[in-house]
């Protein structure tokens, strides 16, 4: 056993932590070369210390581990160069989003203490028949699980006619703190039954303030904000969780500063 490496001086030497070792060794990532049958004590080789540092600095760059094994057990080097290609436009796209949000937060900060560029509004909502589904979603994935919520609902509607555009109940908030529940929902004719996991259900009549936020989605929260103040101010009170009704259709709206969603709080 001289030449083998204790799991501590190999979590030392590749600056990966003995727990982060023990999950590489379970998912088949990086097998230590040698496990003591009696203690169950794992040892790594030298020769083990590359493969170690390219999942230090894939992980640092957020890359799924399935995703790390998929690519160092390639002897393909074309689907390793495809799979790291992949890689770099999820992480250039990511930077894009984070230069937008900070130039996001520029432009907050440049209007602190100024009324926010919204016009809060009062309507009566009539009762609507809906086709709808739940999800449990987080911030990250917020995007993605509505997008799927509609192609389901879609799926599922078989040609029903549509009423109006879809709607986003935030039956909980979600937030950089944990997951919640929403509700996606299509208008559609009375006549729709539901199928699978999609409901035929009313939403019903309700009193509402609200406002229109133009450009991106993750941008939309001053618009909250304002909606969620102008209620406080005006005496009223908020009669039911807020909704994002979208009035403009991302697929033929290319640029997300043309996007149009009204923000709705039921009052009363």
């Amino acid at each position: 056993m001289a030449n083998l490496i204790p799991i501590g001086r190999f979590s030392r030497m590749t600056r990966l932590s003995v727990k982060a070792l023990r999950r590489y060794d379970q998912l088949g990532l990086l097998v230590p070369a040698l496990v003591d049958p009696s203690s169950g004590y794992r040892y790594y080789t030298y020769s083990q210390a590359n493969r170690a540092e390219a999942i230090r600095i894939l992980r640092r760059l957020d890359m799924p581990l399935e995703q790390i094994r998929e690519l160092l057990e390639s002897d393909d080097a074309a689907v390793a160069a495809k799979l790291l290609q992949a890689h770099r436009g999820r992480v250039e796209d990511e930077l894009e989003r984070r230069r937008r949000s900070l130039a996001f937060i520029e432009r907050l900060i440049e209007r602190e203490g100024s009324v926010m560029p919204y016009e809060v509004r009062v309507k009566h909502v009539p009762a609507q028949h809906v086709a709808a589904t739940r999800r449990t979603t987080t911030l990250g994935t917020i995007g993605p699980d509505i997008a799927d919520a509609l192609v389901r609902i879609g799926r599922a509607l078989h040609g029903a006619a549509t009423t109006g555009p879809a709607l986003v109940v935030f039956v909980d908030v979600v937030d950089e703190e944990g997951a919640g529940d929403v509700e996606v929902a299509v208008p559609v004719t009375a006549a729709f039954e539901g199928a699978a996991d999609v409901a035929a259900k009313e939403l019903p009549a309700s009193t509402v303030a609200w406002t229109v936020h133009r450009g991106r989605f993750d941008e939309i929260g001053p618009a909250y904000h304002t909606v969620a103040g102008w209620i406080q101010e005006h005496g009223h009170e908020v009669a039911g969780p807020p909704r994002e009704v979208y009035l403009t259709d991302p697929r033929q709206a290319p640029d997300e500063a043309d996007y149009r969603t009204e923000v709705q709080f039921p009052i009363r």
